[in-house]
């Protein structure tokens, strides 16, 4: 049965949407130029009702030991998304720091694209494929944007991965046949304006991977 993340959440309406949808994973941001970003107070405040019944995920892109430590002592997250150009030898040292289970997100845009991920297998809880942003983004993810889901069609790795980058309610059914992947993240999908989510759109996304 395949499994959701929902992502970017800053909204107590938000987070009941998504765990009333049985989503497995919850994701704050944690970065200043994502429209999505939170405070690690308000994220906690959020994560409060996901304890026990959700895995809570801090989004982060390349950050410094005194962000990990502010982040890990006020929200207690389960996993790490590093979302960064961080080396396995990063990912396993946040991994010693905090305590935390590592996801770690790989842009493709071509097949060569996938062989990085034989580097994180033994460091991360799980990898995330995502969409190669433009060379002129101002952030690596959250776009929009997906990629050829074929390329993960047979791939199998040593913990389940996840699939991102332009999924919504009504593509994410295909998405999952297409690349087989066992776990899918939304964030922009379930949106009705940058930044702002959409309870409905995250009831219909979790209702189609239900049905996938």
């Amino acid at each position: 049965m395949t499994k959701a993340k929902i992502c970017g959440l800053s909204t107590p309406e938000a987070v009941r949407a998504a765990l009333d949808g049985g989503a497995a994973f919850l994701g704050f941001m944690f970065f200043a130029k994502s429209p999505r970003n939170v405070t690690a107070e308000a994220a906690a405040r959020l994560a409060e009702p996901a304890r026990g019944h959700a895995q809570v995920c801090a989004v982060v892109v390349d950050p410094d030991d005194a962000t990990l430590e502010a982040i890990n002592t006020v929200l207690r997250p389960d996993l790490f998304q590093l979302h960064g150009e961080e080396t396995p030898a990063r990912a396993a040292e946040i991994a010693r720091r905090t305590g935390a289970g590592i996801i770690k997100v790989l842009p493709v845009a071509t097949a060569e694209d996938l062989a990085p991920a034989a580097d994180y297998e033994d460091v991360a809880e799980h990898l995330m494929f995502d969409t190669k942003p433009p060379k002129d983004a101002d952030r690596p993810g959250g776009l929009g944007a997906s990629f050829d889901w074929t390329l993960l069609k047979g791939r199998r790795f040593k913990r389940p991965h996840l699939l991102a980058g332009g999924l919504d309610p009504w593509n994410v059914a295909e998405a999952v046949r297409l690349s087989g992947a066992p776990l899918v993240d939304v964030s922009s999908g379930v949106e009705r304006g940058a930044g702002l989510k959409d309870p409905s759109l995250i009831s219909a996304f979790l209702e189609a991977v239900r049905r996938s």
